[in-house]
């Protein structure tokens, strides 16, 4: 497969998964915000969501202060912010245009529409009027793609490529996400605070939220009451989103897929990008959580990002052409 059309369908996949990833994050902190809480830790929720996408110096720039309405005007329709929703569908549409004689008519007509869709609703005022209507659209949107790319396309070079860009970047969302919410708690996290320290009731009820919607941005709150069937503690929240083999959008599972699709792709088995994919995914297969929570989660998730991008960056050497994320 040329570099070229490699190049397009990975980015392809990755915008379309960014562009679900940052709708699921503005939908939680927009229900959050509507939680009895005082000001300041509102503005903290969605300076945190500036933060994940490394936006805040973007953001001041344009804005004084941090509303949630400048917030998701910026996340959601700026298309001078190349993260944004509207910007990232764009892109998933543009990469894919370049690459249409490679995609089926299925995979072509859903990222089309998609963008022609979104364009009229955030003209119409739609976005506006129901914010959390719009955020569950993005994310069907996402899933119609993948559900479409994989029901469709031959399995070949191109669904590894598309397959791979959607997992990496859901792995660098996942991390972001763990890290910037318990890094707002407390500044690390090396796990459940001693026995004997008195929680109040409205301590514990906010963490309860807190806890609640993290897991609920990556569609974890039902699994997490299957599989723990307690309440919800942060450890076990980083545990499931960081180690367990059986949560979609785990870091544990994303790099499954990594790994998987660049076997499928790389002629030399010996190739360095293959051994750093297959090292990071091995350290996720056979870690423990209180290992992890023993050197601190935000150190650890630091290097974890670090080791994602080396890998992003190794992967467009080898395979594709070098692009800007």
């Amino acid at each position: 497969m040329l570099s070229r059309t490699a190049d397009h369908l990975f980015w392809m996949s990755r915008y379309m998964e960014r562009a679900e990833n940052t709708a699921r994050m503005l939908n939680v902190s927009y229900e959050t915000s509507l939680l009895p809480q005082s000001a300041a830790a509102v503005e903290a929720g969605w300076e945190g969501i500036l933060s994940i996408s490394e936006l805040l110096p973007s953001y001041l720039a344009l804005y004084k202060t941090i509303t949630s309405r400048d917030v998701m005007a910026f996340m959601v329709k700026d298309a001078n912010n190349p993260s944004s929703i509207l910007s990232c569908l764009r892109a998933a549409r543009e990469n894919a245009r370049a690459v249409r004689g490679t995609l089926t008519t299925e995979v072509w007509e859903t990222q089309n529409q998609t963008w022609l869709e979104v364009n009229r609703m955030l003209k119409s005022g739609e976005f506006e009027r129901d914010p959390g209507q719009f955020f569950e659209w993005v994310k069907f949107r996402s899933h119609l793609s993948r559900g479409v790319t994989v029901g469709t396309m031959l399995m070949d070079e191109s669904l590894y490529f598309m397959r791979m860009g959607t997992f990496l970047e859901r792995a660098d969302n996942t991390a972001r996400l763990v890290d910037v919410k318990f890094h707002a708690m407390q500044n690390d996290f090396f796990g459940a605070p001693q026995l004997g320290v008195l929680e109040t009731e409205s301590t514990q009820e906010y963490d309860f939220y807190h806890w609640s919607a993290i897991l609920r941005s990556v569609s974890g709150f039902e699994v997490y009451r299957k599989v723990y069937r307690d309440v919800i503690r942060p450890e076990r929240v980083a545990e499931l989103l960081i180690l367990r083999p059986d949560m979609p959008r785990s870091l544990h599972v994303s790099l499954n897929e990594v790994v998987a699709n660049l076997a499928l792709v790389s002629h030399d088995r010996e190739s360095d990008t293959l051994r750093h994919a297959g090292r990071l995914r091995a350290e996720l297969a056979f870690g423990r959580i209180d290992e992890i929570l023993a050197t601190g989660l935000h150190a650890y998730l630091t290097q974890f990002l670090e080791r994602v991008n080396v890998l992003g960056g190794r992967i467009s050497r080898e395979f594709l052409m070098p692009q800007a994320a």
